[in-house]
């Protein structure tokens, strides 16, 4: 099967290295285009893959994924749309684009998918939402997801949930981000050296969340496990309450979520 990319940035960098350290595929299966002559040097000097413009990489892939940018998006399918093969499965990565939006942008009938990645798939802890149109078979879903799940997790949803995926995960690492860089910060304000403090606070998000998703607890007993009465933990959650860390999050993943439906 030969995969080929529209767009070739840090996303579909990420996908390409999980794709290929899982064996899924060989170099010589993935095929990317790009907007700059830096980036497809890059290309085939790190991925080792072949490089293209939009038309070629369309028409020769049974599986094209269309990673650019949502506003890029109407523009790059009026370019390659007379390109793709009515076998070909088309996966879209855009927030804000839908399974009825991307038919009427191609025209006709085509399997699609519309996929949601995050940015740890750079380093294949990924987590990828995954919503197929009624022409996919199981069989072309299950090497959809199986792909996706090469550089992290994958999940099929209803489409109502994309905007959700989008709040939850796609866009939350740079909540997570703030969150590691704020505990640095407060870190470095009671002496720590910075470094180390990134590192501390850094290891200490990775293994809560490995603990959420290991256990099966609930995040709230996991809380209460450290919070011993009267003790530091508490204290400190209860400056956290206080400021509306919980508020904070959800109205931002609302805001998010109302922003993506709106592409």
């Amino acid at each position: 099967m030969k995969i080929g990319f529209i767009g070739c940035g840090n996303m579909a960098t990420g996908m390409i290295r999980g794709i290929l350290a899982s064996g899924q595929a060989a170099p010589a299966d993935l095929a990317a285009s790009a907007r700059t002559e830096a980036t497809r040097k890059r290309i085939r000097e790190e991925l080792g893959i072949t490089c293209a413009d939009n038309e070629t990489i369309a028409a020769s892939s049974d599986l094209l994924i269309l990673a650019v940018k949502p506003q890029m998006l109407g523009e790059v399918i009026a370019q390659i749309r007379a390109c793709v093969k009515d076998t070909a499965v088309l996966v879209s990565i855009a927030p804000g684009k839908s399974l009825v939006w991307l038919k009427e942008q191609f025209q006709r009938e085509l399997k699609i998918v519309r996929a949601m990645p995050n940015t740890p798939a750079l380093v294949q802890e990924g987590m990828t939402a995954v919503c197929p149109n009624e022409l996919v078979s199981d069989e072309e879903l299950s090497s959809v997801l199986k792909l996706f799940q090469s550089f992290g997790s994958a999940l099929r949803v209803p489409e109502k949930l994309l905007d959700a995926v989008t709040a939850v995960s796609g866009s939350s690492p740079a909540y997570v981000f703030l969150f590691i860089e704020a505990m640095a910060d407060g870190a470095v304000a009671l002496g720590m050296p910075r470094d180390m403090a990134y590192q501390f606070a850094a290891q200490t998000v990775l293994g809560s969340a490995k603990m959420v998703l290991e256990t099966g607890m609930h995040p709230g007993q996991l809380k209460d496990m450290v919070c011993s009465p009267g003790g530091t933990t508490i204290e400190a959650v209860r400056i956290l309450e206080k400021g509306g860390l919980r508020s904070s999050v959800i109205e931002a993943e609302l805001a998010c979520a109302r922003k993506a439906g709106g592409m």
